[in-house]
């Protein structure tokens, strides 16, 4: 099985130890150095630490080439919490993008009562010169942002149904994701994980938008994770 599925590990903190008992409300730092006392150093997990941001995107440059995500960025005071990251640990890592093309868009409830919120996302399928939706998101947006596309939208309107406002297929917008995961939940079998938007891009067409071949090619690379992981 080894063989077959090879897999490493690395230690990332100490949260007891025998003769000392709970570390965990030791800051991080310290429960830091009690793991080098214990764990071999090629089982610790590698870490720096540095206020330069050149050696940091040096750091995450080399995580990243070793497969990995990205890296966390945590405070050296911190104690551990158990159960939740708080404002402690900042996970970082390198969003992908895509120029999509907004298909629909759903009432905003809240703050956002009385703007566009919630994106319908379509890739271009050059084929049948159609839309293939495979995805929404209403994150990213500033408040600028909701009030320009809530009147862009209503303008480019075709349909309403149930609270979703569906718009002729022509602002092309630049959203970041993590990864993609197969989907039956979308037509194109797809769905972007951690979607948001980035930017809208007016110097674009929807003619000039990413395709679905560009989607599925990232998703059968580098990108495409299973279908059991929840978005």
């Amino acid at each position: 099985m080894r063989r077959e599925i090879p897999l490493g590990f690395f230690f990332f903190d100490c949260l007891y130890r025998e003769r000392e008992g709970s570390l965990i409300a030791l800051p991080y730092q310290e429960r830091f150095e009690r793991l080098r006392e214990v764990v071999p150093a090629e089982s610790v997990i590698p870490q720096i630490i540095t206020g330069d941001r050149e050696e940091a995107e040096r750091f995450l440059a080399r995580s990243l080439a070793s497969g990995h995500e990205g890296v966390m960025a945590k405070s050296l005071t911190a104690p551990y919490i158990a159960g939740q990251r708080g404002n402690h640990w900042l996970k970082l890592k390198t969003a992908k993008t895509l120029d999509l093309v907004v298909l629909a868009a759903e009432w905003g409830s809240g703050r956002r009562r009385g703007w566009l919120s919630n994106l319908h996302l379509g890739a271009r399928d050059p084929e049948s010169g159609t839309f293939i939706m495979l995805g929404k998101t209403f994150k990213g947006l500033t408040d600028e942002m909701l009030r320009w596309q809530t009147g862009k939208l209503l303008a480019l309107e075709v349909g309403l149904d149930d609270g979703i406002v569906y718009v002729k297929p022509e602002l092309v917008v630049e959203i970041a994701y993590s990864d993609i995961q197969a989907s039956p939940r979308y037509p194109a079998g797809m769905a972007l994980r951690f979607a948001r938007v980035k930017r809208y891009r007016p110097d674009k067409s929807a003619a000039e938008a990413d395709t679905i071949e560009t989607v599925l090619a990232h998703f059968k690379g580098a990108d495409g994770v299973s279908s059991d992981r929840k978005e």
